[in-house]
């Protein structure tokens, strides 16, 4: 069985939907700006060196999302696929998707970004299957800011996707899949992919792609093909 993993953000994006998801709600008035910046903007930078605790990240991104409440919740969502995802989706990631799909692959988009904010982005990027972290509920159904089970992040990755393997009756050696990331955060899980990709990748995974002989994707350059 052959299966195309594609990371998210900054791979099928050409840019992180939690940070825009964080700086959206600055805009519409939900957060202080500066204090909220300060904040975000430092959670990133430490996914980008690696050493993100994305516990403590999902407690601090979903507290604005948690206090507005589901239905207000559900219409800035809304806005900002409108207004922020959708133009930010090109041409070239909607071509490798396809042409993915077209091979008859098993298509997933496997993000350490969280479900309320991805579901959306998968659906209009046309792939049904999503692994992201998923956000605990309360008694009424709404998010409480905590994980349930493994977060898809870093080595969570590869134990999310051999439980999605588990449940199809699959292992490791029965697939041969080729991921598709960014990020050196996505090590653990491009290790084990039959056909590593590098995709538009930071200085630090681009190293490393270098050294093994991974094939690497630019795919936001200009004149990109797929």
């Amino acid at each position: 069985m052959k299966i195309t993993l594609f990371d998210l953000d900054h791979t099928l994006l050409p840019l992180d939907s939690d940070h825009a998801w964080g700086e959206f709600t600055t805009r519409i008035g939900w957060t202080s700006a500066a204090e909220f910046k300060r904040r975000n903007d430092a959670f990133f930078a430490q996914y980008q060196a690696g050493t993100l605790d994305i516990h403590d990240y999902v407690r601090f991104s979903t507290g604005a999302l948690r206090a507005a409440g589901a239905a207000a919740a559900e219409q800035a969502r809304a806005r900002f696929m409108h207004e922020v995802i959708e133009p930010a989706i090109t041409p070239p990631a909607r071509a490798l998707v396809r042409a993915r799909q077209q091979r008859d692959d098993a298509v997933l988009i496997v993000t350490a970004t969280n479900e309320f904010i991805t579901r959306p982005i998968a659906d209009a990027l046309g792939v049904p299957e999503l692994i992201a972290v998923e956000l605990a509920r309360d008694a009424d159904g709404w998010i409480t800011g905590e994980i349930v089970g493994t977060p898809s992040f870093r080595e969570g990755k590869v134990t999310r996707v051999a439980q999605w393997l588990e449940r199809r009756g699959l292992r490791w050696r029965d697939v041969e899949i080729t991921f598709y990331s960014d990020s050196i955060n996505d090590l653990p899980l491009l290790e084990r992919a039959t056909h590593p990709v590098a995709t538009n990748p930071s200085a630090s995974l681009l190293e490393i792609a270098s050294a093994r002989g991974w094939q690497t994707l630019e795919l936001f350059s200009k004149g990109a093909t797929t």
